[in-house]
């Protein structure tokens, strides 16, 4: 058994591409199916190919809520804080920030919980993140 792939369903695929961008991943490969009337695109971490996030969009618009019941992605990361500044210029919010120099998260735009973790021991606790508070769910 091999793991392919995790399957998030997008409102908007530009918005949605850009935040995983700006996460770190790139896109693979992108199937359109006209038939079915979607879109797949396979986005996956530099040097982990095979382990992919498949953004679903449907032409046809539907309204997604929630996203928490999803759970949420996890990704380590080579510097917490450079990867959080990173987002937070691309105008993602922070919800949970790396207070503790080992974990954090995010949300797509379609509600989706992505959790940041420290490669490695954690970083030492450094400001603006230490004082930072949560904003909304993660």
């Amino acid at each position: 058994m091999k793991y392919l792939h995790t399957m998030v369903r997008v409102s908007d695929l530009d918005a949605s591409i850009r935040f995983y961008e700006l996460l770190g991943l790139e896109e693979q490969r992108r199937v359109d199916v006209d038939a079915g009337r979607f879109t797949l695109v396979f986005l996956a971490a530099p040097g982990d190919e095979e382990a992919q996030v498949e953004l679903t969009y449907n032409w046809d618009p539907e309204e997604y809520s929630g996203g928490r019941n999803f759970g949420h992605l996890a990704y380590a990361v080579d510097d917490i804080y450079e990867k959080c500044r990173e987002l937070q210029d691309g105008g993602v919010t922070i919800n949970r920030p790396p207070r503790d120099g080992r974990m954090a998260f995010v949300r797509s735009p379609d509600g989706i919980s992505v959790e940041l973790l420290q490669k490695g021991d954690a970083l030492a606790p450094a400001e603006p993140w230490a004082s930072m508070e949560n904003t909304g769910s993660w």
